[in-house]
């Protein structure tokens, strides 16, 4: 599915998600926690998003969620992952699957 997910978990890191950037790659990603709700406003390309419950099982999905929208508030999601427009249709996520996340160092030029 994605192999660098960024993490945002502090107000600013969450406030600014993927703002900054002008496109995310395959393999790209950023997990918002904790959410229960996102919008696209100000961003300048869809996205495919997966809201997860504390288990990391997926509750709803989004693809391509165009930008200048807002999604519904989902009960029980803790979390969300943002990734690429289609990666999730590529990997057939669904509702009910569970997610893996493992930790790596981040690499510095």
């Amino acid at each position: 599915m994605a192999l660098q997910v960024r993490v945002a978990d502090t107000p600013r890191t969450r406030r600014i998600g993927l703002l900054k950037h002008e496109s995310l790659e395959r393999g790209e990603g950023l997990w918002i926690y904790p959410t229960q709700a996102i919008h696209t406003f100000g961003m300048r390309f869809p996205i495919d998003v997966a809201f997860l419950d504390r288990r990391l099982r997926v509750k709803r999905v989004y693809h391509g969620l165009a930008p200048f929208r807002l999604t519904t508030l989902v009960w029980g999601a803790q979390s969300v992952l943002e990734l690429a427009s289609g990666s999730l249709a590529e990997t057939g996520t669904a509702i009910g699957d569970e997610l893996q996340f493992s930790l790596c160092e981040e690499q510095t030029g």
